[in-house]
């Protein structure tokens, strides 16, 4: 009779990861490969990119793996890296985006919250890759990812009222475009 070994825990697999072994640094990253590709997919312009951002996280991942202390989890700190990552390629690839004075961001639009409730999460997330480079990162940062603005200016190189202008206008230009998919809606029902 054979017997299959249990599945390694996460925590399990990164002692061994610290060790050196790299057949658990294999195995950690089958575990978290297609969350953190998410991850990197909501920072790239096209899957292959995002695929080249996830490569070059989980490459940092092993290089700092002795950083990670045990402190909340470990998926969220590979998530960390992984928006880092994210950023640093997209800057080193690609021109990086305008930045609009928060006086320039202007006033945003208002939208019926039925029309925002009927989104489905794909939609948004699609709105969203639709977003300018600049636009696209800074919501995604935080509004997805959770980091301040002043978190943003440093990782970005921006100041922070640049940060919320970003913020600001990449909401303008969803509820625009939100509005704009409500009014379709519409239109074809009647």
């Amino acid at each position: 009779m054979m017997f299959l070994e249990p599945k390694p825990t996460i925590d399990e697999l990164v002692k061994r990861c610290k060790a050196g072994q790299r057949k658990a640094q294999e195995l950690l990253y089958k575990q978290l490969a297609s969350k953190m590709l998410g991850v990197c997919m909501r920072y790239a312009t096209h899957r292959m990119e995002a695929e080249d951002m996830l490569q070059n996280g989980f490459m940092r991942v092993f290089q700092k793996i002795e950083d990670y202390r045990g402190d909340g989890s470990f998926e969220g700190w590979v998530r960390r890296i992984m928006v880092h990552s994210s950023i640093e390629y997209y800057r080193r690839n690609h021109k990086m985006m305008q930045v609009v004075d928060i006086d320039e961001a202007g006033h945003e639009p208002v939208v019926d919250a039925s029309a925002a409730s009927s989104l489905q999460a794909k939609d948004l997330l699609n709105l969203i890759k639709e977003l300018a480079p600049g636009y696209r990162m800074v919501f995604n940062l935080y509004a997805i990812d959770g980091y301040s603005h002043k978190e943003i200016a440093g990782i970005m190189g921006i100041t922070e009222g640049a940060s919320k202008s970003q913020l600001s206008r990449a909401r303008a230009i969803l509820k625009e475009q939100i509005q704009k998919m409500d009014n379709k809606r519409y239109e074809y029902a009647g």
